[in-house]
């Protein structure tokens, strides 16, 4: 069973048939546009210098080209040699670009404007304005892009000469089927309107540099006159071949009929431990100590998954993908040949080097091209701290799981506590946002450690109450009976029952109060 995703559809005309729009280039911006730009009208695109500003309209133009479409690019801020570098920084051929460089103008404006009545700025936007109109006569752009309006401000001097010159070229732009985006590099001190009451659409895009790891770059859509578009922040990166954007997950958008039956990890005392096994379409937690069997648990579901003939996928946060499949070879698990089918992925990840969007990004390509059955985040701590910095994370991972649930997934998330034994701490409560949550204990008896597990609860059906010994080692994952002889094997401390015959030879006799025997350390 294959899920599938509810794409946005292209808004409609009055009359129903769909608006034809004008695609951005960037696969995720026309996803959150509802297919791109409505077209023959102006758009702002603000951000601070090295934001992203110059390569989305390069890749607008671009993208433009493909399609026949005739572009010109209009710099006051970058020359053109300039724009050249960006453009072959991503592998990218300007050629069949018109590119008017309004510097070479400036300079020759300056020369002329000692001879002439009227303020030097006055003459040199007219100048500058004459000549736009000219350039997009000689060209006529499907698309235009101008970069920036700070020049332009700083010509016009006074905010009602720099609003009335943009109303003029507004005006200018208007009868023409020209799609116009005006990049602002937001260098005024004071937050101005005038462009963006003006302009019909606005998108931000911001820049944040966290203590550790790359710069966290995103965007939010302001506005879009008469049109349908995604809110929010969504994630975005810059890298060799231009812009990449990840639309914020809205889980209420997916949904897929499945089977909600139980996926068994193939050991029996587990699955009865887990009343049958993970239910389909729930996240669960497992949570314990280091070297309690956390990750092994989660490859034996893997492992059970691709014997079954499901496909997983591990996203590996803490660990190397070496010291993983070596572990598991020494457990018995022969990971290897399912590898080599493409039935177990693995994904190593590292959590400095992403961004919360990236990483539903890659669930979402994982889930819905690839048809993956079993999920598992391991650790979920490293993509945590990593991300501290990040406001409403908790909610993030809510929506992706909730996603997940929704198409039927199995998710596992492996969560290491801080301690050995006793009170066991975490940085973050995340058992609410889990459906079912095994807890591994380690507890210690007659001076040997050992490991113990249980199920504390689960939403989606019954499970055992009791607590079971596991052992991992190399025959693999071995689950006991219940530790019905002892109390306080959570607290690693416990405290062991005297034996009693019932008969039976099994030291069980509930007949009888049993009789505490405290064991010290």
């Amino acid at each position: 069973m294959t899920a599938k995703s509810v794409t946005p559809t292209v808004a409609p005309t009055p009359s129903g048939a769909p608006r034809k729009r004008s695609a951005t280039g960037v696969a995720g911006l026309d996803d959150i546009l509802n297919g791109g730009f409505p077209p023959n009208r102006m758009y702002l695109i603000k951000g601070d210098p090295g934001v992203g500003k110059t390569t989305l309209g390069l890749q607008y133009l671009l993208e433009g080209l493909r399609r026949g479409e005739s572009g010109l690019y209009i710099t006051l801020s970058e020359t053109r040699q300039e724009l050249e570098e960006v453009a072959a920084s991503h592998g990218w051929d300007l050629s069949g670009l018109h590119v008017m460089d309004l510097n070479v103008i400036r300079e020759h404006s300056d020369e002329e404007a000692t001879n002439t009545f009227f303020h030097p700025s006055e003459v040199e936007l007219n100048r500058m304005t004459s000549r736009i109109i000219s350039e997009m006569n000689r060209v006529n752009p499907a698309r235009m892009v101008f970069d920036s309006l700070s020049e332009m401000r700083m010509l016009s001097e006074t905010p009602l000469r720099y609003r009335r010159q943009i109303l003029e070229m507004k005006q200018t732009f208007q009868g023409r089927n020209t799609t116009v985006l005006f990049l602002d590099d937001r260098t005024e001190e004071r937050h101005d309107l005038h462009i963006e009451s003006i302009a019909h659409g606005v998108i931000h895009l911001y820049r944040t540099s966290p203590e550790y790891g790359v710069a966290r770059r995103s965007l939010n859509v302001q506005k879009i006159r008469g049109s349908k578009y995604r809110e929010g922040n969504h994630d975005f990166l810059l890298h060799t071949g231009g812009m990449e954007v990840f639309p914020r997950l809205v889980a209420a958008e997916h949904h897929q009929p499945f089977d909600r039956e139980a996926v068994a990890s193939g050991i029996r005392q587990l699955d009865a431990l887990f009343g049958g096994g993970l239910d389909r379409g729930t996240s669960n937690m497992f949570m314990g100590p280091p070297g309690t069997g956390k990750s092994t648990l989660a490859l034996k579901f893997m492992l059970a998954a691709a014997e079954r003939g499901e496909k997983s996928l591990g996203f590996i946060l803490d660990e190397t993908l070496g010291t993983l499949l070596n572990r598991a070879g020494q457990l018995g698990m022969e990971l290897k040949p399912h590898i080599d089918s493409g039935m177990i992925r693995f994904a190593q990840v590292n959590p400095a080097e992403i961004v919360p969007g990236e990483l539903a990004s890659m669930i979402r390509d994982a889930v819905e091209k690839d048809d993956i059955r079993v999920l598992v985040l391991d650790s979920i701590n490293g993509y945590l701290n990593a991300l501290s910095q990040e406001r409403f994370l908790n909610l993030q991972l809510h929506e992706m799981l909730t996603y997940l649930n929704q198409l039927g997934v199995v998710t596992i998330m492996v969560l290491a506590q801080q301690g050995l034994v006793g009170a066991m701490k975490t940085t973050v409560d995340l058992t609410y946002l889990a459906d079912t949550v095994v807890l591994l204990r380690f507890f210690e008896e007659l001076g040997a450690v050992k490991q113990a597990i249980s199920v504390i609860k689960k939403r989606s059906g019954n499970h055992e109450r009791t607590i079971r010994e596991i052992k991992v080692g190399p025959g693999g994952i071995v689950v006991g009976s219940p530790l019905t002889r002892m109390q306080g094997v959570l607290t690693g401390i416990p405290n062991i029952l005297s034996p009693q015959t019932n008969g039976n030879g099994d030291g069980n006799d509930h007949s009888k109060p049993p009789t505490i025997m405290k064991h010290e350390l």
